[in-house]
């Protein structure tokens, strides 16, 4: 009972990504029929649709699709700040016996991939691609692994999650330092002195929402006119919030008893409205349940639902519609290689690592999870999709036929790894109780 009790809050979590996994998929068969039929042209006239504000002294004027990619995913990144701030204080990677698993996982992940990319690529003009194969979608894979029910067990959910989140913090390190444009020094040391100020007050033990929120756009935007990647600034946002309550359960349970209490007792005006008495109790009801919360689990649990059904679906809807088409030119090289970094790369470099850490006594493997069953979970994080597609765009921004290519590659390898991994991990084992 105890452990299904602890259980309940991750599995909720799996529950979410993995359908989030289907509206992904959803969103990348329309894009592409979209992008391929007769209203093909109505496609890309929506996503380079310009909307912004300009004046004499400030512009900000976008293209659709760059509100998406620089705007919505900076809410993605901020959640995923989220996530590894609460995995590195409180979950699977706040000891180096529990991140020692993912994280040599998540080092041949991102190691090996990479290694072969630049050893295949032979263009000098696609060598900047080399970050794509890096990451893993989380919500596809988890997506597949749902698809096999119970034959998965839930550590191997578990260590795919957390080396996905260790990947994800490696490809925001990539982003910050190779794929940032021109820098420019005044702004950017503006918007960190203004997380400077919000950490110190996070430290303090002040926290507000609205004030959040106020001083995260003038960040997101100092950060977007500096040349740094605004969704940088998603990350760093995150690092602000507190993951601490004010108050301990005893207090607020006997907080509780006496409103409950308060409002039994408070004047009835057999209306369907409420008496002023019971409109305060329900206002200090609210403010001690905002002090029992604490603040970054709260906002994770509001962003995740919005992230998971919204963003990253728009997202996909958005990036996903390649052109495919005889008259389009399309890097066959770049693809080629993409897909062998993905589908090899993670494959074969996330049990390679993992064998020789675990051959050292560096790793301890939980004891329901075989190595075949590891070789299928690498297969599957082979699946790249959106910080995959997020980065190509990075990558080849002045290139749109190379951005044609990549996502060609990573759609082609993403699918061909999910195949593969599923088939391998139906194989490893019978059905497990989870």
């Amino acid at each position: 009972m105890i452990q299904k009790i602890v259980l309940t809050p991750f599995q909720k979590f799996v529950k979410i990504e993995g359908f989030s996994g289907i509206l992904l998929l959803l969103s990348t068969i329309i894009a592409l029929i979209w992008a391929n039929s007769a209203f093909g042209d109505t496609y890309n006239a929506l996503w380079n649709f310009e909307i912004g504000i300009t004046s004499e002294t400030f512009e900000l004027k976008k293209p659709l699709i760059l509100w998406i990619n620089d705007g919505l995913m900076a809410i993605f990144f901020f959640l995923i700040g989220l996530e590894i701030k609460r995995e590195v204080l409180i979950g699977e990677l706040n000891s180096l016996k529990k991140l020692a698993f993912p994280l040599f996982g998540a080092l041949g992940g991102v190691i090996v991939p990479v290694a072969l990319y630049m050893l295949l690529n032979q263009n000098p003009e696609t060598f900047k691609g080399w970050g794509i194969p890096m990451a893993t979608d989380i919500a596809f894979s988890l997506a597949v692994l749902n698809a096999l029910g119970k034959r998965v067990p839930l550590s191997l959910k578990i260590f795919l999650i957390a080396f996905a989140i260790v990947d994800d913090i490696e490809a925001v390190l990539v982003i910050a330092i190779f794929y940032s444009g021109a820098i420019k020094t005044t702004l950017l040391l503006f918007g960190l002195g203004l997380l400077a100020v919000l950490y110190f007050i996070s430290y303090k033990g002040f926290y507000s929402k609205f004030l959040l929120f106020f001083v995260g756009i003038i960040v997101w935007l100092l950060f977007l006119k500096s040349g740094v990647h605004p969704t940088v600034a998603g990350i760093l946002l995150a690092f602000s919030v507190p993951i601490r309550q004010k108050i301990d359960v005893a207090t607020f349970a006997t907080q509780l008893e006496k409103i409950y209490t308060d409002i039994k007792n408070a004047t009835n005006l057999k209306k369907p409205i409420l008496s002023k008495e019971q409109i305060e109790h329900l206002d200090d009801l609210e403010d001690w349940s905002s002090k029992f919360q604490s603040p970054l689990q709260h906002l994770e649990h509001v962003l995740h639902g919005w992230v998971a059904y919204f963003i990253i679906p728009v997202f996909a809807l958005a990036n996903a519609g390649v052109l495919i088409d005889s008259s389009v030119a399309i890097e066959i090289p770049l693809v080629i290689n993409i897909i062998i970094c993905l589908v090899l790369g993670k494959g074969l470099g996330i049990p390679l690592v993992v064998l020789i850490a675990k051959k050292l006594n560096l790793v301890q493997i939980p004891i329901d999870i075989n190595f075949k069953q590891i070789i299928g979970v690498s297969f599957i994080a082979g699946i790249g999709f959106t910080m995959a597609i997020f980065i190509a765009g990075l990558a080849f921004v002045s290139s749109p036929e190379y951005i044609s290519s990549a996502k060609i590659g990573i759609l082609l390898g993403s699918l061909i790894s999910a195949i593969l991994g599923y088939f391998i991990l139906r194989s490893a084992a019978k059905k497990v109780n989870v």
